[in-house]
C-alpha cells in the first residue's frame, strides 16, 4: 500500500519553468532539488530550506514541485528541497538528520548559490513542520553557523503525547488526515511499529507524572477558549504500563517532539511564522508552540485559516480542484519571507 501510494504521487510531471533554473544535487549524502531564479539579482538572496510534509512515510520532491516552484518565483528566494529518507524503512531520526545535515551543508555554502547565509530560513508543512522545528532548535545554539532568520511552520505535528486535545477530537474523521492517522504515522516514523497504537490513542502510553510535568506545555488548558466550542469535552488521564513506555519513551525527546523544548532553547528560536487549519486534528499542536514562542519573547506572526484544512496549502493551484484559502495561505508565507 505504502510503495503503491508513492508510485502515484510521483508520477506527476510538470512543464518547464521559463523563470526558474532547476537542479538536483546531493548535499553531502541527501538528495535535494534546488530552484534558482534565472534573472540576475544585484544583492544575494534570501534562502529557503524546505521540507515536504506526508507523515514521515509519504511525500517526495516531485509531490511539492509546484509549491517549491511558487515560492522560489513570488519570494524570489533560492529554495532547496529536501528528499530525506521515509519511514518505516528509515526510522527515527534518519528524517531528521538528513535535513539537518543538508541545511548545514547549504549555510555553509550559501555564497556559491548566491544566497545571503544570514538570510536562511526553514520551512515545512505537516511532519516537515515538525522537522523544520526539530532542525531550527538544534542550530539554535550553534556558535559557528549563522543564525537562521526565520522558520515557516505550516500546520506542523509536532508532540505525541496528548492526542486528544480540543483539534484531534473535533477534526478526528475530516480528511485527509484522520485522528487515527495522525498517531500511526507518529510511530511509523519512531520505530515502524503500531501495535500500540490504541494506548497512544487513548493516553495510555506515557506515564501520569510525566505527563503532568509536560502539562505545563502540553495541555488543552492553554488552548484558547473559542477554539473548545465545537464539541470538545475533557479526556480522563491515564496511567500506562512499563513495558508500553519503553516502546515509546524518545516521544519526550524534542527532536523527535519539538514542542517539549525548554525554554532555553526555545528563547534563542528565530522569528517565526506558523500556519493553523480550523479543520485539521495538528490545529493545536501549532497553537501551543505559538504560545510557547511568545512566552520567550520570540516573533511570531500567526496566520489561521478559519475554512481551512489539513494539506490546504498543495491545492493552492491543482488541476482538479483549487481552494482560494490555499492561495491565501500561500500569499501569506510569501508575503512573510519578504518582510525578512
Amino acid at each position: 500500500q505504502v510503495n503503491f501510494v508513492r508510485y502515484m504521487q510521483d508520477r506527476k510531471t510538470l512543464r518547464v519553468d521559463p523563470k526558474l533554473l532547476i537542479k538536483d544535487l546531493w548535499f553531502e549524502k541527501v538528495p535535494v532539488r534546488i530552484y534558482q531564479l534565472k534573472a540576475p539579482s544585484a544583492s544575494q538572496r534570501r534562502g529557503l530550506m524546505f521540507f515536504h510534509g506526508g507523515g514521515w512515510v509519504f511525500g517526495s520532491l516531485e509531490t511539492h514541485e509546484r509549491l517549491c516552484r511558487s515560492i522560489a518565483r513570488e519570494s524570489e528566494s533560492v529554495v532547496v528541497s529536501v528528499g530525506y529518507r521515509l519511514a518505516p524503512e528509515h526510522k527515527y531520526p534518519a528524517a531528521y538528520e538528513d535535513c539537518l545535515n543538508a541545511t548545514i551543508h547549504f549555510m555553509k555554502n550559501a555564497e556559491h548559490y548566491g544566497v545571503d547565509p544570514a538570510n536562511i530560513t526553514v520551512c515545512g508543512d505537516n511532519a516537515g513542520g515538525n522537522l523544520a522545528a526539530a532542525v531550527s532548535q538544534t542550530l539554535a545554539g550553534r556558535s559557528d553557523l549563522p543564525s537562521l532568520r526565520a522558520q515557516v511552520l505550516i500546520y506542523p505535528g509536532l508532540q505525541a503525547l496528548d492526542f486528544n486535545l480540543p483539534s484531534y477530537h473535533q477534526n478526528r474523521g475530516v480528511p485527509p488526515l484522520f485522528r487515527e492517522r495522525a498517531a500511526f504515522y507518529m510511530l511509523q516514523y519512531l520505530d515502524g511499529n503500531a501495535s500500540n497504537l490504541e494506548e497512544v490513542l487513548e493516553g495510555s502510553h506515557i506515564p501520569i507524572d510525566i505527563k503532568l510535568n509536560y502539562g505545563k506545555w502540553v495541555s488543552p488548558d492553554h488552548i484558547p477558549p473559542k477554539f473548545k466550542v465545537r464539541g470538545y469535552k475533557p479526556h480522563v488521564l491515564l496511567d500506562c504500563s512499563t513495558k508500553i513506555y519503553e516502546t515509546v519513551k524518545r516521544f519526550c525527546e524534542p527532536n523527535l517532539c519539538p514542542l517539549l523544548a525548554e525554554d532555553a532553547v526555545v528563547q534563542q528560536l528565530p522569528q517565526s511564522f506558523i500556519l493553523t487549519c480550523e479543520y485539521d486534528v495538528l490545529r493545536d499542536d501549532g497553537l501551543l508552540y505559538k504560545k510557547r514562542l511568545e512566552d520567550n519573547g520570540v516573533p511570531v506572526t500567526w496566520y489561521h485559516l478559519e475554512d481551512g484544512f489539513h494539506g490546504i496549502i498543495n491545492s493552492f493551484d491543482t488541476d482538479c480542484l483549487s481552494f482560494p484559502s490555499g492561495k491565501r495561505a500561500l500569499d501569506n508565507i510569501v508575503n512573510f519571507l519578504k518582510s525578512l
